[in-house]
């Protein structure tokens, strides 16, 4: 789907390799609690798997400049389906052994919660479509939702009113207690729960429109603060974070130079495309000459997305169970997995 270039297209970056770990086979003389494989060794991990995405469907999931194609989805996205379906199954064996122990009627177990972290630029909500649909296709858990947290900002008559506007993607501005109680109803077990939904077009929530999730087996939840550890309370105490109630996140990665650039050839189709919509809230923008647009880019940039990336985004990648770092050209060059 094609995004807006505002304040809430936060970004990652880094340095390759980063909190340690052995690059290459996992298999380095220093100790690590992570794992590390080069895309090659990565790929070999789907053993007998095949794809079941067809071209066109991939080409109806890729983002606006991603590069995905069949080989991506073979080479990365297949075995990390294979890996997170393993989860799946192994979280399933663990709720029947537990509610065993505990002599209770083993009732239906709660949904596996996957929570997606990093930029939006860097490919993120392309990767949470390609997951949705993969994962869909094992049998074992055929209910995939895919929810994004955009729909949880605060709208922006009450950004207006408390003056960050501007600071649009910043923690402050979501509703963080009505996205943790979401989180909690699906952790719950309820059989319905609802999210808001946010139109990129208009830069705001859509007053009165939810999207509804009836007994998943899987939800993914994609956002750019959703890793973030709980916030310490004025009297000390620290209460929940949305991420308590993962079983597995993953975080794309890349060096901060890759996803500047993307962030600015993105601006520039949109400005050839939805800025030109006369419902968008970025239709001015779509009368500006090339350096003007990539001057106006680079300044939303500079001035909001790496703000937000140095105090929030960057330093919960480490909080991930795993990394997909890519390279110059969108590509996954590696994976870091941390270990069990």
């Amino acid at each position: 789907m094609s995004e807006v270039p505002g304040a809430h297209h936060g970004t990652t970056h880094g340095t390759a390799h980063a909190n340690g770990g052995s690059h290459g086979n996992g298999s380095g003389h220093e100790a690590s609690p992570y794992v590390e494989l080069e895309r090659a060794a990565w790929a070999q991990l789907a053993g007998t798997a095949e794809t079941v995405l067809t071209p066109e469907e991939v080409v109806s999931l890729r983002g606006l400049g991603d590069q995905l194609d069949l080989r991506e989805i073979e080479q990365v996205y297949l075995p990390l389906s294979r890996l997170l379906s393993l989860y799946v199954a192994a979280n399933s064996r663990l709720h029947r052994e537990q509610e065993e122990f505990l002599h209770r009627v083993t009732p239906p177990r709660t949904p596996f919660v996957v929570g997606l972290a990093g930029s939006v630029a860097v490919g993120k909500s392309t990767t949470a479509r390609v997951l949705q649909q993969m994962l869909a296709h094992w049998p074992e858990h055929p209910n995939v939702a895919l929810v994004t947290t955009d729909g949880f900002l605060l709208p922006n008559a009450e950004l207006e009113r408390r003056g960050i506007l501007h600071r649009k993607g910043f923690p402050e501005s979501y509703d963080r207690k009505a996205l943790l109680k979401f989180v909690i109803d699906i952790k719950s077990g309820r059989d319905e729960v609802e999210a808001p939904i946010y139109s990129h077009l208009v830069y705001d929530v859509v007053p009165g429109d939810r999207v509804v999730v009836k007994r998943p087996d899987i939800v993914i939840i994609e956002g750019l603060n959703v890793l973030q550890p709980a916030r310490v309370r004025d009297d000390g105490r620290t209460g929940l974070a949305v991420s308590d109630f993962f079983d597995f996140s993953v975080y794309v990665d890349a060096a901060l130079a890759d996803i500047k650039r993307w962030y600015v050839d993105r601006f520039l189709r949109l400005r050839e495309t939805a800025f030109r919509d006369p419902a968008s809230y970025f239709r001015k923008y779509a009368s500006l000459s090339h350096d003007e647009a990539v001057d106006q880019a680079t300044r939303i940039w500079d001035s909001i997305n790496e703000p937000n990336l140095v105090q929030n985004v960057a330093p919960t990648r480490s909080r991930a169970n795993l990394v997909l770092r890519k390279d110059a050209d969108h590509s996954v060059k590696y994976v870091r997995l941390r270990k069990l």
